[in-house]
């Protein structure tokens, strides 16, 4: 039975897919069978033959080095850089949850530790139109626990804890939180830190400065985060 986390953000750029690529290559590192998924992905490019690449799944599959093909890590890419769902909107062709979880359980019989990273924040709606398919939706559909990624710098204290409120009501577990561009030394990011864990009642599971190549997390810490 495969393990699986879900890595939602206070927002968009915080660093998820970094941070989700880090989690990757430690688990890989320690010998699991890791892969990665993604219901949506906004903003990708085409290449010489007109068709669009993945980049968020070709950027992780790059940093950790697992050998999943791009074509099982997400089932809808967008050209567009908007939320999925006006992208999906504009290109024609909306997300459907049934197709999310076919490939989800398509990678779950394949590999033993899932990360699944999300679009946006918490509220990003995924389709708007023929259906209401809000982010919390594929959490609870693939029945996901997540951990908050968050920007260490300034503002991170509301954008945490609202994130971790919503999520707390919504009925949706959250393991602890990653905080990304911390700045080691730096009295403002740390107090960030623990006014955070103090305010949400969360753990801090790791925090990754710029240009980090490894997780500072423990190997029973993290493999205790994945659930079946």
């Amino acid at each position: 039975m495969s393990k699986k986390i879900f890595i939602t953000g206070t927002g968009t750029d915080v660093g998820k897919t970094y941070i989700t690529g880090l989690i990757i290559k430690k688990l890989k590192e320690y010998g699991k069978s890791a892969a990665y998924y993604k219901a949506a992905m906004s903003g990708n490019v085409r290449d010489e033959q007109g068709k669009l690449i993945p980049g968020d799944a070709v950027f992780v599959k790059q940093m950790s080095g697992i050998s999943q093909q791009t074509k099982d890590m997400c089932p809808y890419v967008y050209e567009n850089a908007y939320s999925p769902h006006l992208a999906s909107r504009i290109e024609g062709n909306p997300v459907k949850l049934d197709v999310v979880k076919a490939g989800f359980e398509k990678v779950c019989k394949d590999y033993d530790y899932i990360t699944v990273e999300g679009s946006g924040g918490i509220m990003c709606p995924i389709c708007f139109d023929e259906e209401k398919i809000w982010l919390e939706d594929v959490i609870r559909e693939l029945g996901l626990c997540s951990i908050i990624a968050a920007d260490a710098g300034l503002g991170t204290i509301n954008s945490v804890v609202l994130t971790a409120e919503y999520m707390r009501q919504k009925g949706l577990p959250v393991k602890g939180l990653i905080f990304n561009h911390y700045h080691k030394g730096n009295v403002m990011e740390e107090d960030n830190l623990a006014m955070c864990k103090a305010m949400t009642g969360l753990p801090v599971l790791a925090w990754v400065e710029d240009g980090a190549c490894d997780l500072n997390i423990d190997k029973e810490v993290l493999l205790s985060l994945y659930e079946e």
